[in-house]
């Protein structure tokens, strides 16, 4: 029986990104030793067929916390934003958790052992948007050259969630925290502290983004123990284009010492011409090399 699993969720329209999700993961050969869960929101059943051949479990993600049918009519895919916090609920035989987003694939294996190893003893295993190279990480607009209307991630979902000015204020310049990928233990007490804030988030605010909220609300406010993972760990590359390293034909960070990325996150989309890298296959980026080349590149796992 294995005990530790990964677990991502998709509808229909994000099938290619699981399905290279999984691929990515099932290439390394330490992956024998994991199971691969699936959430179910939205795929066909030609969809399922295929994933049924490649993972352990398949299960229809739900409500798991009842939100206005208004918010949600059509939009299946939004489940995301409540099921992962249920982990345990949906597959219960597994010891180790490690959630991995749909637009975002493996590539070095090392990064699977930091999160698994980080979530040792309750801990949640979680990386923050951060890093070397990042200038901006908060915005504000400026009222007569010295006064702030603050409009971070942490506070701008804050206060449509009207959990209340004074925790607002405490997310509002603290270190985004990442949902998209994260490990957990059964038994963490993270999960039921993320879910009671979930629920608030819920209640309010808007459904896509409320378990990021939920999460950074746990940690900052509630201070669940966290194991802070480095940025290569979950690497989103909307927020800064990775380098590539020809010698080695990976993708690597982009200053010194090039470290290579472990998870490549294309949460938010890699735009170029209107097109979304996650919806179209052909698109490519320009990238630097680690010897000052440019390469024109896609980011989507074996393009």
């Amino acid at each position: 029986m294995k005990k530790n699993v990964i677990v991502s969720l998709a509808d229909s329209n994000y099938f290619d990104l699981l399905n290279e999700l999984v691929d990515s993961i099932k290439r390394f050969k330490e992956s024998s030793s994991l199971a691969i869960c699936i959430l179910d929101a939205g795929l066909n059943e030609n969809q399922i067929s295929i994933l049924s051949t490649k993972v352990d479990e398949i299960k229809k993600a739900e409500w798991d916390i009842k939100v206005s049918a208004l918010k949600v009519q059509g939009k299946e895919w939004l489940k995301s934003q409540v099921s992962r916090a249920f982990l345990p609920r949906y597959f219960p035989s597994y010891e180790k958790y490690l959630w991995i987003d749909c637009d975002a694939w493996v590539n070095d294996w090392n990064s699977v052992e930091l999160y698994l190893k980080a979530c040792e003893n309750g801990k949640l295993g979680i990386t923050q948007t951060l890093g070397p190279g990042y200038k901006i990480m908060s915005k504000v607009s400026w009222l007569f050259g010295r006064f702030a209307i603050i409009k971070s991630q942490n506070f701008k979902h804050a206060v449509s969630s009207k959990i209340g000015l004074k925790k607002a204020r405490k997310l509002a310049f603290s270190p985004h925290i990442n949902i998209g990928v994260f490990s957990l233990e059964k038994n963490s007490p993270c999960w039921e502290i993320w879910q009671k804030n979930l629920k608030t988030t819920l209640s309010s605010g808007k459904i896509f983004g409320s378990e990021g909220l939920a999460i950074n609300m746990s940690v900052y406010i509630d201070n669940v123990e966290t194991e802070f993972l480095p940025l290569k760990c979950n690497w989103i590359a909307s927020n800064m284009l990775p380098k590539y390293d020809e010698y080695n034909n990976s993708f690597v960070e982009p200053y010194l010492p090039n470290y290579k990325i472990g998870i490549m996150h294309l949460a938010a989309g890699i735009w170029k011409d209107g097109k979304d890298m996650r919806i179209d296959k052909n698109i490519r980026v320009d990238l630097k090399t680690i010897t000052n080349e440019t390469v024109s590149k896609s980011l989507r796992f074996g393009q």
